[in-house]
């Protein structure tokens, strides 16, 4: 149960959100991602549906692409994997592509290279305006998070996003994860 000042944690594992385009350019002409499961935020869904991602260094064969299609194309990846890659990802709120790294994307009816797009994602908190509310939170603020693990740590600069879309969920990626001894489901205490 989630009590006043808790938050619970979500892993963000690499993934992929792509344009309706570049759906159809992997995937072939009219097609539609299929829903594999349901995610934390309403809505959003991990695809059934998988993109090759090929860097200058590496190439990880089973990129899963979180659903519905958006209007650019973004990976998100942790720091560890863009050294895989061989790619310098800069560390960016989602949708922050601008000048980002660049990657080839390879599906079962084509491929694409995108200029930019390649970004580890900042940690952050989504929170449902009534939420945000709740805990005095304004859209953007910069929090901080203690986890009380057995390797306890406090999250500095976690960015606060707020909408009635959304539902109280944080999310940090694997490296951050890996170091913490963080797994999905477990809960923080947001400080400030």
């Amino acid at each position: 149960m989630i009590h006043k000042k808790e938050v619970t944690i979500g892993v963000s594992a690499r993934h992929i959100h792509l344009s309706q385009e570049h759906v159809e350019v992997l995937f072939g002409k009219g097609y539609e991602l299929t829903e594999m499961k349901p995610l934390s935020q309403p809505g959003q869904y991990a695809a059934n549906e998988t993109v090759a991602v090929i860097g200058p260094k590496g190439t990880f064969a089973k990129v899963r692409i979180l659903g519905p299609a958006r209007k650019q194309t973004q990976l998100e990846v942790s720091r560890t994997d863009a050294f895989a890659l061989g790619v310098n990802a800069p560390l960016r709120e989602s949708g922050d592509t601008k000048g980002s790294a660049g990657i080839k994307l390879q599906g079962p009816a084509g491929e694409v290279t995108i200029e930019e797009g390649v970004i580890v994602a900042a940690r952050h908190i989504h929170f449902h305006t009534s939420d945000a509310e709740r805990f005095g939170i304004a859209d953007k603020q910069s929090l901080r998070v203690r986890f009380n693990g057995e390797r306890g740590v406090v999250f500095e600069h976690v960015i606060a996003r707020v909408s009635d879309q959304f539902a109280l969920d944080m999310h940090i990626d694997t490296d951050e994860a890996n170091a913490a001894g963080v797994k999905n489901g477990d809960t923080a205490e947001i400080l400030d």
